[in-house]
């Protein structure tokens, strides 16, 4: 088996505000090439324990070679983090929790995955564990106009969505979308000439991100483990949150902000009903992005942002 490779972003800043200490317990929700995972491990002498979580078995399989007692691997969509961490160490709680929302370069790469559209291949974008009804092809071929104009409007927020599902609908009826470059093309037939030249991005980026984020319910999930997140958190622990995306940056900054206020109630309302109490401080006021140095050596790295909260 060839290298899971993936350069992890941020790190630096990861390790800088999580700050592990000797004999703490820390969670990498998005485990990829293990670069969190190892060097969290690494500062602290071997003298923690990180559980690694991923989705895509080929992560977990490349980082049983890493042969570490104390990285713990586990198989499974991190938006069942609390009965992950509750198998592995009970009731106790942890110090603190790293993800990483981006594609590895190893998914990007893979040919087979159909994630990228510089490459043809079959339309898979399966980071692992995706059901029957989520499969791109059966978004593409089975779902109404309507639903994947939806889909490609709000998670790719392409404003031609409604022209691309057109297509998409009018291209199915006479043949099956199977491939990569079956799309790009019905994509490249949608959308006005302008908009195919002098771009910053390819044509047909935020359409391929759309199909990707529905399919494998990125943000539902990322909704999901946000609370369990926080609630597994021993305090002073840090959660610290790397996205990609301007939606996912947008969930994790809405509920940062949520959690920590102590008062929930409009304004009008002079006395609180809510009762509820924050729970976390935020401690970067302002996104954590990569220096100049990273983008030039990883061009990926360069849509990324990063948040870090505290429990308090």
């Amino acid at each position: 088996m060839s290298d899971y490779k993936h350069k992890s972003v941020l790190l630096d800043e990861v390790l800088e505000y999580l700050n592990p200490k000797k004999g703490q317990v820390f969670v990498d929700c998005t485990l990829g090439g293990a670069g969190y995972s190892l060097s969290i491990l690494e500062k602290v002498q071997d003298d923690a324990l990180v559980i690694g979580i991923d989705r895509d078995k080929l992560a977990i399989d490349n980082a049983k070679k890493f042969a570490k007692e104390n990285l713990l691997l586990v198989n499974d969509n991190f938006s069942n983090l609390e009965n992950i961490i509750k198998d592995k160490i009970g009731n106790k709680k942890v110090n603190g929790i790293v993800m990483d929302l981006g594609l590895s370069s190893a998914q990007l790469d893979d040919v087979f995955r159909g994630f990228s559209f510089l490459k043809d291949a079959p339309l898979s974008m399966e980071m692992g564990g995706n059901e029957e009804d989520d499969k791109v092809i059966n978004i593409l071929n089975k779902q109404s106009e309507r639903s994947i104009f939806e889909i490609i409007k709000n998670y790719g927020e392409e404003q031609f969505a409604f022209c691309i599902a057109r297509g998409i609908v009018e291209f199915r009826k006479n043949e099956e979308i199977k491939t990569t470059q079956q799309l790009v093309k019905i994509i490249e037939s949608a959308v006005p000439f302008f908009y195919k030249n002098n771009r910053k991005i390819h044509f047909a980026t935020k359409t391929f991100q759309a199909l990707r984020i529905a399919s494998n319910r990125e943000l539902e999930n990322l909704s999901k483990i946000l609370p369990q997140a926080i609630d597994l958190l021993e305090k002073g622990g840090r959660l610290i949150i790397v996205s990609f995306h301007s939606l996912e940056d947008r969930i994790v900054k809405n509920y940062f902000r949520k959690e920590a206020r102590d008062c929930l109630c409009p304004v009008e309302i002079p006395i609180c009903c809510c009762e509820h109490r924050a729970q976390i401080k935020i401690i970067n006021k302002k996104i954590i992005i990569p220096k100049q140095k990273e983008v030039k050596e990883n061009k990926r790295s360069r849509s990324a942002k990063m948040r870090v909260a505290e429990k308090i």
